[in-house]
């Protein structure tokens, strides 16, 4: 253990222990090279001797270092220093989603929704990258103080070349697949499994598979059914719990493909929570319930006993883990002649089943055959007339249809109510209900339903089934404004509007890693229900450096692409100027020449005539009046510094009222802003103020400002 104080790699200062797990602590320190707090991982020391356990620990960081997510904690660093092994990791202020399920109890749909699709993001990331964590489980998910879901510590990650990983692995068992406890193989789909159980744990407070030891789990996983999660939640969405079943599904074939199905699925049911869209793969034929061999469970309760280790998370609660060792030698790996011994055993045992199902059929049939003889039905010799005497009964009163009157129910009036309350409202009638479609609709809220497929106040029979349009709202919606939001709030946001999202990623310097830069549509355009939003979510600030060029005369589409091209973000506002054509810009906030970031906000003004600019220039004072005016008017605006600006003296000339070459100021090195009390003609309320720069002995134009006066008070 490191004492508070120590510095690693003469830069790195432990301030305090924050955590442990089952191979290394971790401890918050101080990065005293670029002054920041971050979190470092070391490893125990009882594994430093261990080269497999080095390795792994290397390979850890690694697999990190190549990831940049925002739902992924960040790896800054690697070392070694006198035989400790560190790694060094984004400091995350905040608490495990373990803790934070135990503080709640369960989450709420919409909660545990947004979770799951940032863990899902982030993890789709690693997959993308080849990366499979693992590991996945509440105890690796950290909530941020700003609400960002970070998934962490890659601790059993490996870089996979092929379709699956046979390794040395330790796993947590309540969240570990059928695949993994049985210590074949874990790939992407093992990830999906754990993710599946996550979010089951998330909605119903618990985990599905539970016991006295990590063997008992293990096998719950592998032999059990999972009880549905609407057992210990009642009101959960019908969508949500058939995406969790399949992602748990035992059968890898049978479980969701790729992470980007279940984010896409996660969204949709946010929009449609009770949507029947998610679709199981049916059950081969042979797809029956596997029973395990004798060796294979000695093989887990080995591994598990022999090789246990426990596990404290971060917030300091034991975890069991199990470690299956598949990575032995090939003479250990594989007998020919047990493989044999077991193979013609297992032939053997199945070809007496069937032979046993085969007899026990033609003993069946054989009893049909006499049972039926002795009751006439089956006559051979006999004519016609005796094969068909067989009398027809009236049906008993008691086998009689009910009566019309006693099926006959009324429809009542489903409009205007949410699916809940139509349900509610059909309890006790004996009518079904089931989602016809949606609909944009200006008289019924989102979320209602707005038509039915038999009307209120019909007579119809006991179980017929009534069908209904859901309303998505009105149609005339406008895209919100969630700039700056997490990206899964935005997400949500939107999505609750009928709208769907496409995300984009780009790097600001601005914008916190994780939150939305921009959409498009522009916030407050007006969009159609089930119209696609594109979200540019920030991956932080990126540290290549771009020179910003000059766009001053430029359409604003060129401008725009110019700058974004450059890996900028660029803001468009409207002002008014006679120096450039309409829709060309006239100024650029960051003067050309500039180096900045890649992902540094920069805002363009375009020339709009009549358009009123919140960026309006305003000229500020320096006392002087302009000749001839009487002073009664004046001009208090101020003055914007020009992007292409170097620093210069500038004279400032008011044009107004057919006057021209009015001088405010010449010759002075001026502070961006500040404000000058002009004086205008009488009764005029306009005018444009031109500013010039000295540039080897001569005047150049580098900006002008319609200025506006008002009549002194």
């Amino acid at each position: 253990m490191l004492k508070d104080g120590m510095i690693l790699a003469d830069r790195y200062e432990i301030i305090s222990k924050v955590g442990t797990g089952g191979m290394a602590d971790v401890y918050k320190a101080r990065d005293h090279k670029l002054n920041r707090l971050v979190a470092v991982k070391v490893l125990k020391p009882e594994f430093r001797d261990d080269k497999t356990f080095i390795a792994k620990f290397q390979k850890e960081a690694q697999a990190a270092a190549g990831l940049a997510h925002p739902n992924i904690v960040n790896v800054y660093d690697v070392g070694d220093d006198e035989g400790v092994n560190f790694i060094v990791m984004e400091l995350v202020e905040g608490i495990t989603l373990k803790d934070y399920i135990k503080k709640k109890g369960k989450l709420s749909v919409k909660e545990a929704t947004s979770i799951a699709i940032q863990v899902s993001l982030g993890l789709e990331a690693a997959h993308n990258r080849n990366i499979v964590h693992r590991d996945v489980k509440p105890q690796n998910i950290i909530i941020s103080t700003d609400g960002k879901v970070k998934l962490s510590d890659f601790g059993i990650a490996r870089a996979v070349t092929s379709n699956t990983i046979t390794s040395n692995v330790m796993v947590s068992v309540h969240y570990s697949s059928p695949e993994q406890v049985r210590g074949g193989y874990s790939d992407k789909k093992s990830d999906i499994y754990s993710l599946g159980i996550t979010m089951y744990e998330m909605v119903t407070g618990r985990v599905p598979f539970d016991g006295d030891t990590s063997v008992a789990i293990a096998i719950k996983h592998l032999q059990e059914e999972m009880v549905p999660p609407s057992k210990y939640t009642p009101d959960l969405p019908f969508s949500l719990e058939q995406i969790i079943l399949k992602c748990t599904q035992k059968s890898v074939d049978r479980r969701y493909n790729n992470l980007s199905e279940v984010i896409e699925d996660l969204k949709r049911s946010l929009v449609d929570p009770q949507g029947d869209f998610v679709r199981l793969a049916p059950l081969s034929d042979h797809a029956q319930t596997v029973r395990m061999s004798q060796e294979e469970m000695n093989a887990i309760k080995e591994g598990s006993t022999s090789q246990n280790t426990g596990y404290t998370s971060s917030a300091g609660q034991q975890e069991q883990q199990v470690l299956y060792d598949d990575d032995l030698e090939e003479e250990e790996a594989y007998d020919e002649d047990e493989d044999e011994e077991d193979g013609i055993s297992s032939k053997l045992e199945k070809a007496m089943t069937i032979g046993g199902f085969i007899i026990g059929a033609i003993i069946i049939c054989i009893l049909v055959y006499f049972i039926g003889t002795a009751a006439g039905v089956f006559r051979f010799g006999s004519n016609r007339d005796e094969t068909q005497q067989v009398e027809e009964q009236e049906p008993t009163e008691e086998a009689q249809e009910p009566t019309e009157d006693e099926e006959q129910v009324t429809v009542p009036n489903l409009l205007g109510k949410t699916v809940e309350e139509a349900e509610e409202e059909l309890k006790d009638t004996g009518l079904g209900l089931v989602k016809a479609g949606e609909k944009a609709s200006d008289e019924y809220p989102a979320g209602q339903i707005m038509e039915q497929s038999v009307a209120a106040g019909e007579q119809v029979g006991k179980h017929t089934t009534i069908e209904y349009t859901l309303s998505t709202g009105s149609a005339a919606l406008t895209v919100p404004n969630v700039i700056n939001q997490p990206q899964a709030t935005a997400e949500a946001q939107i999505l609750d509007m009928g709208l769907q999202t496409t995300i984009e990623n780009n790097y600001s310097a601005d914008v916190p890693a994780g939150n939305v830069i921009s959409v498009s549509p522009e916030v407050g355009t007006a969009v159609n229900a089930g119209d696609t939003i594109t979200l540019v979510v920030s991956l932080g600030a990126s540290d290549e450096e771009v020179t910003v060029p000059s766009v001053g005369g430029i359409p604003e589409e060129d401008a725009k692409a110019t700058l974004e091209n450059l890996g900028l973000t660029v803001t468009v506002e409207t002002g008014s100027s006679d120096r450039v054509g309409e829709g060309e810009v006239y100024d650029q906030s960051i003067a050309s020449g500039t180096t900045v970031n890649a992902g540094a906000s920069i805002t363009i003004y375009v020339n709009r005539p009549g358009d009123a600019s919140d960026e309006t220039a305003r000229l500020d004072p320096d006392g002087s009046d302009s000749g001839s005016y009487s002073g009664s008017w004046v001009c208090t605006d101020s003055l914007r510094q020009p992007g292409n600006y170097e620093g210069g003296p500038v004279r400032l000339t008011l044009e107004q009222d057919g006057q021209s070459d009015v001088t405010i100021v010449e010759g002075q090195t001026i502070t961006f802003p500040y404000t000058l009390n002009v004086a205008g003609a009488d009764g005029v309320s306009d005018g444009t103020v031109i500013l010039s720069e000295m540039v080897d002995g001569n005047y150049v134009e580098r900006a002008s400002y319609p200025v506006t006066f008002s009549q002194a008070q």
